[in-house]
C-alpha cells in the first residue's frame, strides 16, 4: 500500500471548466483523426493514436499530479494538445460552437496562470 500524501488540493470551478475542457478536446482530437479519411481501420487508429499521445503527454507533463513538473513543458503541452483540439473544433463543429470553444479553452488558461484561480 502506497504512503498516504498530506497534500491536499482545493478544486475551484475553472479547474472542473479545465476538466470538461480537457475532456472536450480528446473528443474533438479523436473525432478529427476519424474523419481524417482513408479506409476504416486507418481510421479508428488514428483516432486512437491521437486521443492516446495526447493523453499521455497530458499525464506526464500537464496533468494536476503529473510525473514530472517542467512548468515551461507544462505550458507547452497544454498549448499544443488544446491548441490542437480547437483547430480540430474549427474543422469539425459549426463555427459558432468553435469559436465558443476556444474561447473557453482561452479564458481557462489565463485563469490558471492569471487572477483567482491562479496556481
Amino acid at each position: 500500500m502506497a504512503p498516504e500524501s498530506n497534500v491536499r488540493m482545493e478544486v475551484n470551478a475553472n479547474d472542473v471548466v479545465a476538466f470538461l475542457v480537457e475532456l472536450a478536446a480528446l473528443a474533438l482530437i479523436g473525432l478529427w483523426g476519424y474523419r481524417a479519411g482513408g479506409p476504416l481501420w486507418a481510421k479508428v487508429a488514428l483516432a486512437i493514436g491521437l486521443v492516446v499521445l495526447a493523453s499521455v503527454a497530458w499525464g506526464l507533463f500537464a496533468a494536476p499530479r503529473a510525473r514530472f513538473r517542467i512548468p515551461w513543458v507544462t505550458l507547452l503541452v497544454k498549448v499544443l494538445v488544446l491548441g490542437a483540439a480547437v483547430a480540430a473544433g474549427f474543422t469539425i463543429l459549426p463555427l459558432a460552437w468553435a469559436v465558443a470553444f476556444a474561447v473557453v479553452v482561452v479564458l481557462n488558461l489565463v485563469l490558471m496562470y492569471v487572477g483567482p484561480f491562479a496556481r
